[in-house]
């Protein structure tokens, strides 16, 4: 039987976002994956800390999100 799961080979949709969001910010600032290994280590340090950070608030808005429609779904029901 084939394995029809999604792109993502992470341990769930979050991690696979995660990885998503990090990679844009790290493009946004000019950084890949070729000139990411020039900076010096604190540097590559302060610039993943920031794409995580980056990538936490991302997440964090999503869920909100989501939370917010499923709040307007369970009000439009009753």
């Amino acid at each position: 039987m084939k394995d029809h799961s999604p792109f993502y080979q992470g341990k769930s949709v979050q991690s696979a976002l995660e990885r998503q969001f990090i990679g844009e910010f790290l493009r946004r600032h000019g950084y890949s994956k070729e000139n990411f290994h020039i900076l010096s280590v604190n540097e590559k340090m302060e610039l993943l800390k920031a794409a995580s950070q980056y990538a936490s608030l991302k997440l964090a808005e999503i869920e909100s999100c989501s939370q917010f429609i499923h709040k307007l779904h369970t009000c439009a029901i009753r």
